[in-house]
């Protein structure tokens, strides 16, 4: 519900989908989700299957979006439009995250203690996303020139 839950709020965020729109493209991205990963959920190794339950969108749509989307009448090309062009999203047992760009960093997006006593890392104590992204890029950053306009 998680994973459904953002790639739903990034929709919103680019505007032009409508709320009942976006509530059964969550409910069918949930239910697609849920299928599809039917037989590969092992949560007592939750890194089995990872590769699988990756969503991904780098130059073409991941399947489980286009789907979703094609019930809401959405089609790839204005999905296209509508999401970052590179998104991987890692769906696991006891943790969501993503990545918006190749080099991106990866974000937590919900995380629970896994059975057994092993406590989940306190997302609170760690680096923000931002700050992660400032001190940990492996590459150099790209300088962007902004324009901004005022009425």
């Amino acid at each position: 519900s998680t994973a459904a839950a953002f790639v739903t709020r990034l929709l919103r965020a680019a505007g032009g989908v409508g709320e009942e729109q976006l509530r059964c493209f969550r409910e069918c991205l949930q239910e697609a989700m849920r299928e599809h990963y039917r037989h590969h959920w092992f949560p007592l190794v939750p890194s089995k299957g990872s590769g699988y339950r990756c969503i991904r969108i780098n130059h073409k749509m991941d399947p489980l979006i286009g789907k979703a989307a094609g019930m809401i009448g959405l089609s790839h090309e204005r999905l296209f439009q509508l999401l970052p062009s590179e998104l991987t999203l890692w769906v696991d047992p006891f943790e969501v995250s993503y990545r918006i760009g190749e080099d991106g960093s990866i974000c937590v997006l919900y995380e629970s203690p896994q059975p057994g006593g092993k406590a989940a890392k306190q997302l609170e104590s760690r680096t923000s996303c931002k700050e992660e992204w400032r001190i940990g890029r492996s590459s150099p950053s790209k300088s962007y020139n902004m324009m901004t306009v005022s009425s």
